[in-house]
């Protein structure tokens, strides 16, 4: 499973949507390894940690969220 990363997105970009993206689907599977697209890409450690502290915590709040039945706000889009 890849996300599809926009093609202009910079490798910068690119190596943190896909850390994102495998994060949010599939967190069992990281490992190490799913550092060094990032490192390679110029993001450092504080960068990482970081990342993967906001990442989380929107997955954290929205699994929240959707296990009580929070319903959106009136002014908020519905998913299609």
């Amino acid at each position: 499973m890849k996300a599809e990363i926009p093609p202009a997105a910079s490798p910068r970009l690119s190596s943190l949507l896909g850390y994102a993206y495998k994060l949010t689907k599939t967190p069992g599977d990281m490992t190490e390894a799913d550092l060094e697209p990032l490192r390679n890409a110029g993001v450092d450690d504080a960068e990482i940690s970081h990342s993967a502290q906001v990442i989380s915590y929107f997955n954290y709040i929205n699994r929240i969220a959707d296990g009580l039945g929070v319903d959106l706000e009136t002014w908020m889009p519905q998913p299609t």
